[in-house]
């Protein structure tokens, strides 16, 4: 299970109730084809953010109960249809992705939670209305899952990030541990940088575990895919601190070995 923006999302797994995977198929399509406007390619900047305006006005026209010409927004309004989802949460993806055009520094972490609200936690948000089980509740603890995913994917792909002039690291945080721009972009894994990292993953790690419950709550297959959604996290947080946080050298990836741990940990038993 690699953390990153949307490969993280349980797309059509075997864990999925067979009867959501054609809207879990459709809402993955969408973000997943919004953010490569934002991300991938030669695009000029305008140009990506005219695309994401133009799912803008798809979206419009679907609250509209228009028809959709394009097959995905066909899909995705089939799914809205059928399940009840809230459109606002397709419109903060698409302002996070539209963010992702114009920012590239965070000045404290409150800035980097705030990017995550849009960015990932609408995700968890939808698959609670999905489950059915979208109470204020679930959803506080869904939120706390998917920002502390979308922070692992941050550190681990920090290297990634850095060769689109992207910093997630809030600036604040890194001054105080004496970090600078000029060593993110030298690769300098030395002990301000590690120290740095450690204070991300522990805090990170601290996140998710507070969501935790959530996968208690919500039965069945759909409690199991939560499950193993939240480990695969955790053991991405822990390949972090087994390199001592040089992502620089040693991007962290789940492999083999550790499918088998995650999925035992997700069927056996649950972090406290």
């Amino acid at each position: 299970m690699s953390v990153d923006h949307y490969e993280n999302f349980p797309v059509a797994s075997i864990l999925l109730p067979r009867r959501l995977r054609p809207a879990v198929e459709a809402i993955y399509a969408f973000a997943r084809s919004a953010d490569d406007f934002a991300d991938e390619g030669d695009l000029a900047p305008a140009e990506r953010l005219a695309r994401l305006a133009g799912y803008r006005a798809s979206l419009l026209r679907l609250a509209r109960g228009e028809a959709a010409p394009d097959p995905l927004f066909a899909r995705l309004a089939r799914a809205v249809r059928e399940h009840r989802l809230p459109l606002q949460a397709f419109h903060d993806l698409l302002d996070a992705f539209s963010q992702d055009v114009v920012k590239q520094r965070y000045e404290s972490f409150e800035e980097v939670l705030d990017y995550c609200r849009r960015s990932a936690n609408p995700v968890g948000r939808l698959m609670l209305h999905l489950f059915g089980a979208a109470t204020e509740r679930n959803l506080r603890w869904s939120d706390a899952i998917c920002t502390a995913l979308q922070l692992t994917n941050f550190w681990q792909d920090l290297a990634v990030d850095l060769r689109k002039n992207r910093v997630y690291l809030p600036r604040d945080e890194m001054s105080r541990h004496g970090v600078t721009e000029a060593d993110l972009f030298d690769g300098r894994a030395d002990e301000p940088f590690r120290a740095l990292m450690a204070f991300q993953v522990s805090r990170t790690r601290a996140l998710l575990s507070s969501g935790a419950p959530l996968a208690r709550a919500v039965a069945g297959r759909s409690g199991l895919e939560l499950r193993a959604v939240v480990q695969g996290g955790l053991r991405i947080l822990e390949r972090i601190d087994r390199v001592r946080g040089d992502v620089f050298r040693h991007r962290p990836v789940l492999r083999g070995p550790d499918w088998v741990v995650v999925l035992w940990r997700a069927a056996a038993r649950y972090p406290r």
